[in-house]
């Protein structure tokens, strides 16, 4: 049972849904942020820009009023030698308007202009769009884009003048880009470290569930037989709710086993006093009372095996070593197959186990190497190895050289009570025992054509 995938970025996890959740919410919000910024700086510099030209458009006021006066300034001398550069994209421009129309002459314009003239924001006469001043975007000499920022000033009589002043837009555009260049260095930056930062929040927030996953397995792998551990609030009543399951479980289970072997004592007793009775009448009554008595004794004890299984596979935390139960069959059955001289051989992958009770594993072994040595001329070999698919199975089989079972009659030799030579002792249960047993605990069963010349019994059960 796993409450947590160990890969902590696997979408289908519930770690891997908080740390994507967090990265989508993460950048939804840098990217909000990151485009706020980017106006809000894309503004600043165009006022700023502005102010510079509002800066040289207020001397060429006071210098156009000194001149209005009779003094002797020339308009012009900003202190810019970018107004000196032709076509450098600073530009100041100074028009007289007539004050009988809206015909404009050039006064003075900027070296850089050479033979140009600036385009006006609108027309003479209309009252400015902020203030006494004008500004905007237009297309300069050679269709470079400028940023113009002009007024319209009236010293009276015939004295009404537009002054205009501009300059590169690409400043203003490349003063933004760098910003931006740089904010999303920094958000970049800042995104990581916040993927980060969700990176180890979520590690460190789900511990406590990677720890009842791993507590949960070693209850499985029966190391414990309950969960252990602290755990924050929001875990305990979870982890206590399964140590409750797992306490409910066990006590069904006995009580099952108890009820089980109460049934069996009540119903032998009875069965053994038929016997007996019968066994002191040498009549065709008795005799028929005795076969079905020890058909009905071979019946409860199928059941109350079965019983017994059915209890146990549900029981969780049994794990049962595979090597030394097939070792201790292999001594046992070269002792009772000694007179006919047959050889025993295992293979067993070290460390493998099985996941339920020993005594199941025991019955279900133990029926198949019997039959396998009732059947095998001289050799019998076991052999036990986890399953090379990823179900996590335990693959066991056992193989003779005796004359084997043709495939139409291999499903029949594993019914109840189906026995195929009547010469042979048994009461053709064996098979059908494991059969049920291996079902009851999600694995298979299987009769093949075996390596050796005989029978091959496939069984697969749950590992670890």
């Amino acid at each position: 049972m796993r409450l947590l995938v160990r890969n902590p970025v696997n979408p289908n996890s519930l770690a891997g849904r908080l740390f994507y959740s967090a990265i989508v919410l993460s950048v939804l919000v840098l990217v909000i942020a990151g485009t706020i910024l980017s106006a809000i700086n894309r503004r600043t510099v165009v006022a700023a820009f502005d102010e510079r030209l509002k800066l040289y458009l207020k001397v060429l006021v006071a210098d156009v009023a000194a001149l209005s006066d009779g003094g002797n300034v020339e308009p012009g001398n900003l202190g810019e030698p970018q107004f000196q550069i032709p076509l450098s994209g600073w530009y100041w421009q100074i028009l007289r308007v007539d004050r009988d129309s809206t015909a404009t002459s050039v006064l003075r314009t900027s070296r850089s202009l050479f033979s140009n003239r600036l385009p006006a924001l609108s027309a003479p006469g209309l009252p400015s769009v902020r203030g006494d001043f004008r500004d905007g975007y237009s297309a300069g000499p050679e269709g470079r884009r400028i940023r113009i920022v002009e007024q319209e000033i009236d010293l009276g009589e015939q004295n009404r003048f537009i002054i205009s002043v501009a300059g590169n837009a690409d400043e203003i555009a490349e003063e933004s880009r760098r910003f931006e260049f740089t904010l999303a260095i920094i958000l970049f930056i800042l995104a990581v470290a916040l993927a980060v930062s969700a990176f180890l929040q979520v590690r460190y927030g789900l511990t406590p569930l990677r720890r009842l996953s791993q507590s949960l397995g070693e209850v499985r792998a029966g190391e414990k037989d309950h969960v252990e551990g602290n755990f924050p609030e929001e875990v305990a009543p979870l982890a206590h709710e399964l140590n409750q399951v797992l306490d409910v479980n066990r006590e069904i289970v006995a009580r099952a086993r108890g009820q089980v072997g109460n049934l069996a004592h009540a119903l032998k007793t009875p069965l053994s006093v038929l016997l007996n009775e019968a066994g002191n009448d040498p009549g065709l009554l008795a005799e028929k009372v005795r076969e079905q008595s020890a058909v009905m004794r071979d019946q409860v004890q199928y059941y109350l095996d079965r019983a017994r299984a059915a209890a146990r596979a549900a029981t969780i935390g049994n794990i049962t070593d595979v090597e030394p139960v097939i070792a201790a069959f292999i001594r046992t059955f070269e002792k009772i197959y000694r007179e006919r001289d047959i050889r025993f051989e295992s293979y067993v992958e070290p460390g493998l186990r099985f996941r339920g009770e020993k005594q199941d594993l025991e019955e279900m072994i133990g029926n198949l190497v019997d039959n396998a040595g009732k059947w095998a001329k001289s050799e019998v070999l076991i052999r036990a190895v986890p399953d090379e698919s990823p179900t996590g199975m335990l693959h066991l089989t056992v193989d003779d050289d005796g004359p084997g079972l043709p495939e139409n009659v291999r499903k029949e030799a594993t019914q109840r009570g189906r026995r195929l030579d009547e010469t042979k002792p048994g009461s053709g249960l064996g098979l059908s025992i494991v059969v049920d047993m291996a079902v009851l605990y999600g694995g298979s069963f299987a009769l093949e054509d075996s390596p050796l010349g005989g029978l091959r019994a496939r069984l697969m059960l749950p590992t670890l």
